[in-house]
């Protein structure tokens, strides 16, 4: 009897390190997190078809440990970013953060020191995690007025230079100006436009490619 408890004692032991094991492994594993708007939602798009789904896919085809973990909600602001953020870097604790917000901000004509406040707190929050930050420029059309979409423009590489971060300079460069692209919205990249968008966000991902290759 007492040997058939030693046995069973040992292998309640064993079993639970094994479970230790593999938590822990499964806490480590590093992840991208991706904090946007429609652009990256896949808004009007099949599942699975979206820019974010082929940075996975590349992703898996260089055996990367990193996992994605895609926070975009169509419709946010950066406000709404912002106050969502918190509990995602403690929840993801990922190590690196893309930012793709403010499209909606301009959309609803918010003023560009609103834009900027919510942003830089957003990077300064993700730095702070230990986070690395990928920060996507937007631009908008000039029938919002000139002075307002000159302020746009240079509010993201303004900010990347003030935090010392990466910075995409157009999150649609090679996609604003075809038509062919959008949707019938006009507003929203169509499937075609997934893989311009995905080299944009990659090309821009570079100088983390040695990261990318390991668990951090």
């Amino acid at each position: 009897m007492r040997t058939q408890l030693l046995t069973a004692n040992k292998f309640i032991t064993a079993l639970f390190c094994l479970l230790m094991s593999i938590s822990s492994w499964a806490q480590v594993k590093p992840v991208i997190l991706i904090l946007g708007d429609s652009l990256s939602a896949e808004y009007g798009l099949p599942r699975g078809t979206g820019w974010v789904n082929l940075l996975e896919e590349q992703l898996a085809r260089d055996k990367s440990p990193w996992n994605v973990f895609n926070a975009s909600i169509s419709g946010e602001t950066s406000s709404g970013g912002f106050s969502r953020l918190p509990n995602l870097l403690n929840q993801k604790k990922p190590g690196i953060v893309i930012i793709e917000l403010g499209a909606n901000d301009a959309l609803r004509g918010l003023p560009v020191n609103q834009t900027e406040a919510n942003l830089l707190k957003m990077i300064q929050m993700s730095k702070k995690s230990g986070a690395k930050v990928l920060l996507c420029g937007i631009q908008i059309p000039s029938n919002y007025g000139q002075t307002y979409t000159q302020q746009f423009k240079k509010l993201y590489p303004q900010i990347a230079n003030q935090e010392h971060i990466e910075l995409m300079p157009f999150f649609l460069e090679g996609v604003a100006t075809k038509p062919e692209l959008f949707q019938v919205d006009r507003l929203h990249p169509n499937v075609e436009a997934q893989s311009i968008i995905f080299k944009n966000v990659w090309g821009s991902m570079a100088p983390y490619s040695n990261l990318l290759k390991k668990i951090p």
